[in-house]
């Protein structure tokens, strides 16, 4: 079997938004998904994600989906970030949490597989992932 022995680096950078807002229950990947980002020809390499609440939250869950390249995609729950109750104001900011992916721990995905995500309550969130396309 051939090996690959070259580092391979990412090439272009990429920066994936979905903004999600629909209550979403479920944890088998149905019901309403934002798609944050989908994997470019060669694979893209997802080092960052970071979770932001626009306003107001209450206890509850953001959770995070990979979905595969088929026609009619499987979705599986990859992450689940518990949201912690925030009421917004002049001294208190909006919930927000980043998860570093560095090494090994870096989420890969191949070409046409992509990164979902949804809200157990409905409460806005920006859902951003970093990273680069192969």
């Amino acid at each position: 079997m051939a090996v690959n022995t070259t580092p391979i680096f990412t090439l272009i950078p990429v920066i994936g938004v979905a903004q999600i807002a629909s209550a979403n229950t479920g944890r088998d990947g149905s019901g309403t998904l934002g798609t944050v980002v989908t994997g470019a020809t060669d694979g893209t390499r997802i080092t960052k994600i970071t979770i932001k609440a626009t306003g107001n939250t209450t206890a509850g869950m953001v959770r995070l989906y990979i979905a595969d390249a088929a026609g009619t995609p499987v979705i599986s729950l990859w992450l689940e970030i518990l949201i912690v109750a925030y009421t917004v104001s002049a001294t208190v900011k909006a919930f927000s949490e980043t998860i570093l992916l560095f090494g090994e721990n870096a989420l890969i995905l191949p070409a046409g597989y992509s990164l979902r995500a949804s809200t157990h309550n409905t409460e806005t969130f920006n859902v951003i992932a970093e990273g680069g396309n192969f």
